[in-house]
């Protein structure tokens, strides 16, 4: 199984200096969780960015990392903004992979609870579907086009 980390709310850390969350070009907040597991998964961080600033060329590069992996399991720590949009751009390669995108609404260095959660039950959830892309994200798991984020609600939910 292999972790590939976009950065995304999940991710972000605030800056007292400049009064705002960012993206660091790290996977503190992802390691810091797999430190309680005893399975050994390796992380590569690839984009690092909010999921609203991710274009083509970003998603491109995130395809072209998930068809490289060695690994059949791959799970996606990505922004939920454009979370299916990026789910939706990988299925149409056809990878013969369990390929599952989570996040987190809250950064883990804010709360740790709803993005330890979220990935922890990727993790779990991918053990346990055939070949695809899926969508794990509070509680709520399947298919990226029947899991949806309703920005309204602010919450996942199913479609």
């Amino acid at each position: 199984m292999r972790i590939l980390n976009t950065g995304g709310t999940f991710n972000k850390r605030y800056d007292p200096v400049k009064g705002e969350l960012f993206v660091p070009k790290d996977n503190a907040a992802v390691d810091s969780i797999l430190q309680s597991l005893v399975i050994p998964i390796f992380v590569e961080g690839i984009v690092y960015k909010d999921s609203l600033e991710m274009d083509h060329d970003d998603r491109s590069a995130l395809a072209d990392a998930i068809a490289s992996c060695k690994e059949r399991i791959v799970i996606v720590v990505h922004g939920t903004d454009t979370m299916g949009v990026s789910a939706e751009y990988v299925s149409g390669f056809g990878m013969e992979k369990v390929i599952v995108f989570t996040g987190a609404m809250i950064p883990f260095s804010i709360d740790p609870i709803e993005a330890t959660a979220n990935l922890a039950m990727a993790i779990a959830y991918a053990h346990t579907v055939s070949n695809g892309v899926y969508i794990v994200m509070q509680g709520v798991m399947g298919e990226y086009g029947r899991v949806k984020k309703n920005k309204t609600a602010g919450k996942f939910e199913y479609v």
